[in-house]
């Protein structure tokens, strides 16, 4: 890390600008601040699902292992032509989804955001996940993208799906499955 602030407020974002790693300045809108902005945002809830009880050692040590590669992501999309996320960590996660998804049954019915805190946390990381996904493929419209940046995010949603299949069997909750039954008409 370069300069370490000293000083919180600079002052020179007031114009609606702001400063990437390499030292230039864009819009505080631009396409690469929103996906810079919503890693972090991303990283923010999954500090969420860290403070919730019913996290065994192993998903503690995982997501917060998550959350320094986010940072390393954050970095990377900053940083114009910076390389910091890799394919052994998009193959990691790869690991850990598939340790996390062996034991549980299939699914035959979409899951409804919900089946206890932890879970309900974990269902609102992957939304925001997902919504990263789609600002850093927004970005790639406009400007380079490495392809690892793109993939990781796409990874940690999948993995995100099923820690929340997890967390809510674990707290006793259980899954909420959508009655999508509900909506049919009996027949005239």
């Amino acid at each position: 890390m370069g300069n370490r602030l000293s000083k919180i407020y600079t002052r020179t974002g007031d114009d609606g600008s702001t400063g990437l790693g390499d030292g230039s300045r864009v819009r505080k809108d631009s396409a690469r601040v929103n996906a810079y902005g919503t890693v972090d945002e991303l990283n923010s809830t999954i500090g969420m699902v860290l403070a919730c009880d019913g996290l065994d050692a192993e998903m503690h040590e995982t997501l917060t292992q998550v959350q320094h590669e986010l940072f390393d992501l954050g970095g990377e999309l900053c940083i114009p032509g910076m390389a910091m996320i890799e394919d052994a960590d998009i193959d990691r996660l790869e690991q850990v989804l598939d340790r996390y998804n062996d034991p549980l049954p299939p699914l035959k019915d979409f899951i409804l955001p919900g089946g206890g805190m932890a879970a309900s946390c974990c269902h609102l990381a992957r939304t925001v996940c997902r919504r990263a996904e789609r600002e850093v493929i927004a970005l790639g419209r406009v400007e380079s993208v490495r392809p690892q940046a793109q993939r990781y995010l796409n990874r940690l949603s999948d993995l995100l799906f099923v820690l929340c299949r997890v967390l809510a069997r674990a707290s006793g909750h259980g899954e909420v499955l959508w009655q999508h039954e509900r909506r049919r008409k009996p027949a005239s």
